[in-house]
C-alpha cells in the first residue's frame, strides 16, 4: 500500500488569497511548492510595490537550480537594500520545495507589503520536516532512517551546498529526529515493542514521612546520650585507680660468684 505525502500546510488564509488575486499575476499558482520555488512569482509580487527595483525581464520562469539561484540572488539583494527581513529558513525551504515553506513565505510577504497581520502566524515554530505526516501514519507504514533522510534532505540542497561537513550535520540531525520518534513510539506502545519494566519502575516508592524522620532523630539523640553516659563511668573509674610503689632488692654480685 502506497501513502502519498500531502503538503504539511495546505492552502492560505482567505484574505491572502484575495490579495494574490488582486495582484493580477502572470499565472495563478496551483501548486504552491512548485510555483514559488524559482522566485519568479515572488519578484512579480514585489514589482507591484517596487516597480523600479524589479524589472521582470531580468527574471526567468524556469525550474532548474541555476535559474532558481539567479532569481533569488536578485531578490535577496533587494531585501538587503530595502532592509526587509525574511527568515533564511523560509527562503531555503521555498527554494527546495519543503512542505509548508511557500505558504509561510507568502504570508510573511503579505504582512510586509500590506502592513496587516495574520492571526496565528506570529511565533510559529519553523519545522519543514515530515514529522507531522509520519505521526498520522500507522506504525507499520512509517519511514525508516534511510527513508527519513530521503524525505527531509532534497537533492537540490546537496547540489547547492556541496560542503560534506554541512551535509553530514544535516543527515545527523535527521537521524536524531528519527530516533526520537522511535523512542516516543516505544513509550506510547510498550506492548508492541515488548518493552519490559525495569526493576526501578517495579519497585514501590513511598514518600518519606515527617513522623519517621522525627523518630529517627530521637533515636539518634538517645544513642548519642547513651554513649555519653556509658563513657562517663569509665572515665570516673580510671580517675579513682591508685598506684602503689614496690621496692625490689637486688642481690650482691660477690655472693653470686661464690655460689
Amino acid at each position: 500500500m502506497a501513502y502519498a505525502q500531502p503538503p504539511k500546510k495546505t492552502g492560505l488564509p482567505r484574505e491572502v488569497l484575495k490579495w494574490l488575486q488582486s495582484l493580477d499575476l502572470s499565472f495563478s499558482p496551483k501548486n504552491m511548492r512548485r510555483d514559488f520555488s524559482n522566485g519568479y512569482l515572488v519578484a512579480e509580487m514585489f514589482s507591484w510595490y517596487y516597480h523600479e527595483d524589479f524589472p521582470m525581464h531580468s527574471y526567468n520562469n524556469g525550474t532548474s537550480l541555476p535559474t532558481k539561484q539567479g532569481n533569488w540572488a536578485q531578490i535577496e539583494r533587494f531585501l538587503v537594500k530595502q532592509n526587509i527581513h525574511l527568515q533564511k529558513e523560509v527562503l531555503d525551504g521555498t527554494i527546495h520545495c519543503k512542505p509548508g515553506a511557500a505558504e509561510l513565505l507568502v504570508q510573511e510577504i503579505y504582512t510586509i507589503l500590506t502592513n496587516r497581520r495574520i492571526k496565528g502566524i506570529q511565533g510559529r515554530e519553523i519545522d519543514f520536516t515530515d514529522r507531522d505526516y509520519q505521526d498520522q501514519l500507522p506504525m507499520l507504514a512509517r519511514a525508516t532512517a534511510s527513508k527519513a533522510i530521503k524525505n527531509n534532505l532534497r537533492l537540490t540542497e546537496v547540489i547547492a551546498e556541496p560542503n560534506i561537513s554541512t551535509n553530514q550535520r544535516k543527515v545527523q540531525a535527521i537521524i536524531h529526529m528519527h530516533l526520537e520518534q522511535r523512542a516516543a513510539e516505544r513509550v506510547q506502545n510498550p506492548k508492541r515493542f515488548n518493552v519490559k519494566p525495569t526493576l526501578g519502575e517495579l519497585a514501590v516508592r513511598l514518600p518519606p514521612s515527617s513522623h519517621h524522620g522525627d523518630d529517627s532523630s530521637d533515636s539518634n539523640a538517645s544513642v548519642q546520650s547513651g554513649t555519653a553516659k556509658s563513657c562517663e563511668p569509665s572515665i570516673r573509674s580510671k580517675a579513682s585507680v591508685h598506684f602503689k610503689e614496690i621496692e625490689v632488692r637486688q642481690m650482691d654480685r660477690r655472693s653470686l660468684i661464690a655460689i
